[in-house]
């Protein structure tokens, strides 16, 4: 009998300590890696666009959200558009939350109270237009942005004992983040993902998802030195699937819980989360979740009822950190200096998919590798350059659309289409013959804080992919007799910036600036066709050098 009772005391003492060990891991990869979520709603009073969205209905999801996060005890960021700031139901809802868990910021949309309290006069059609030239920030001068945040910032503090710490828009220019940083100590922004022409909005080969310091003169840029970075992380919104929303720019296919496919499906939900806490990242994971409320209750109900859930689990399990936007901007300047190297990687993709990728950003470029039918090819390739400014720095857009650009090397979302997608392929010549290489699973290894290993086996031998933050190379391991290149195929060649093949240097013009791509070890060459380039390894390596210098 006693036996028993010390057999099954030890076995309680060893299971104590296997999960006392599991949980010190799961601290240590967070310190190391940590998984980032904010649950950031935005509130507007008003929504002319559609009838039946009463100020009712807007202030009743707004009611609801609340609820549900309360119930799986979340908290996050509620960002107010400033006819929602100066509604009293409003600012009564949210006095009452517990400020340790909640915080109050500025959604940056531009209503007429505000316009009009600014003393500038109203061009819009309703009391709040949704297009460029009148609902945001860059469809007003400078002068006239000021006028604008000095009459939101005042009212917000006269209303809630402070300044807003968080403000986000769909779009921001560059002079407002600088003003509202410069005089209200602003901590943290956020802006939305990359796409193409959404809503008016165009946000094209930025750093991808995470957070970056934007250019003193570029809110859209990442800059690459200290001095001329605003010291406000620009956080990307609305959680992207890393493959999917990519492949085509117009889609929404994010974590928004409206979305029947993507943030509002149970299966993509889970599979998202699992790539977001288990698969390999560099730096840290970001993710935003929550919805505006012009959406409506009846509609993001669904899929927040399953996402909510699964983010507080995800969080008493040490996986992810949820985060206010105000604590998550703080933690991001006080652990960069400057915008960091970071990687968001899927392993596995969604159901039978075959597809793996890799997001790779530094304060220089941003890099997409993707697998897909046991091929590898360089999706994208976009520079960084702190000294271009925005369009919209000094100027007004004056149509219903707006711009955001960096400097493209490779874009395969652009330049190809369905059944025929761009990006710089992994070949092999054999028998004179050009073919893909193909392998197996890629495993991911980071180096220090700034870098990433690739190995890839194929059925040539093994290539490995080194990642830094200025530079990217490949070499094949085992077998440097094999005559191995890269080359780029597109399918809209008009779409492509690039002006000259030198051997060791690709010309591109985009958008009035030059630039170019710089062989360290390989060499250019112009295709067999005529479209694009192709690249051949120097001594068995090729590397280029990532910096618009």
């Amino acid at each position: 009998m006693k036996r028993s009772y010390i057999f099954i005391y030890l076995f309680l003492v060893s299971l104590t300590n296997i999960s006392f060990s599991f949980a010190q891991q799961l601290k240590q990869e967070q310190a190391k890696s940590p998984r980032i979520i904010n649950i950031v709603n935005f509130i507007r009073a008003i929504e002319p666009r559609e009838q039946e969205v009463t100020p009712d209905v807007l202030y009743q999801t707004v009611v609801e959200q609340i609820k549900l996060m309360t119930k799986n005890d979340l908290g996050g960021t509620f960002l107010l558009q400033y006819d929602a700031l100066i509604d009293e139901r409003y600012q009564k809802l949210l006095k009452a939350l517990p400020e340790d868990k909640f915080e109050l910021g500025a959604w940056w949309e531009l209503p007429k109270p505000l316009i009009e309290k600014a003393g500038i006069k109203w061009r819009g059609k309703y009391a709040w237009d949704w297009h460029s030239d009148i609902g945001f920030s860059v469809g007003y001068t400078p002068a006239e942005r000021e006028k604008i945040i000095d009459v939101y910032f005042n009212d917000f503090k006269q209303i809630f004992g402070h300044y807003p710490r968080s403000v986000a828009a769909w779009v921001i220019d560059a002079h407002s983040l600088n003003y509202m940083y410069n005089k209200y100590k602003i901590v943290a922004t956020a802006n939305c993902k990359d796409q193409i022409g959404t809503d008016g909005f165009t946000l094209w080969g930025g750093y991808w998802n995470q957070a970056y310091y934007p250019s003193k003169i570029n809110a859209y840029m990442p800059a690459q030195h200290a001095s001329a970075q605003i010291p406000v992380p620009v956080f990307r919104m609305l959680g992207s699937d890393p493959i999917r929303q990519y492949a085509n720019g117009s889609a929404v296919v994010t974590l928004e819980p409206v979305y029947p496919e993507a943030g509002g499906n149970k299966n993509w939900i889970n599979w998202f989360f699992e790539t977001f806490t288990k698969d390999s990242a560099l730096g840290f994971n970001y993710t935003q979740a929550g919805q505006e409320n012009s959406f409506t209750w009846s509609n993001m109900k669904k899929g927040l009822e399953i996402q909510m859930p699964i983010i507080a689990r995800l969080r008493d399990e040490g996986k992810v950190r949820v985060e206010t936007m105000e604590q998550s901007g703080k933690w991001f300047s006080k652990t960069y200096k400057v915008t960091p190297a970071t990687t968001f990687t899927v392993e596995k993709d969604l159901g039978n998919s075959d597809k793996k990728t890799i997001w790779y950003n530094s304060r220089f470029y941003r890099m997409n590798i993707l697998w897909e039918k046991s091929t590898l090819r360089i999706a994208d390739i976009h520079l960084f350059n702190e000294k271009i400014p925005d369009r919209y720095l000094n100027s007004v857009t004056t149509i219903n659309k707006s711009f955001f650009y960096t400097l493209p090397v490779i874009d395969g979302s652009q330049w190809g289409k369905d059944g025929n997608p761009a990006g710089l392929r992994l070949m092999v010549n054999e028998n004179g013959k050009a073919t893909p290489v193909t392998g197996g699973q890629p495993t991911f290894e980071n180096i220090g804080r700034y870098s990433t290993k690739i190995t890839w086996p194929t059925e040539h031998g093994k290539f490995v992919l080194n990642l830094t933050e200025q530079t990217m190379s490949i070499k094949l391991l085992n077998n440097p007799s094999k005559k191995w290149y890269m080359e780029l195929n597109v399918h809209y060649p008009e779409k492509l910036p690039l002006k000259k093949i030198q051997p060791k240097a690709l010309a591109f013009d985009f958008d009035n600036h030059s630039y170019t791509l710089n062989a360290i070890k390989g060499f250019f060459a112009e295709r067999d066709n005529g479209v694009g380039f192709k690249v051949m390894p120097q001594k068995g390596t090729l590397s280029f050098l990532l910096v618009d210098k």
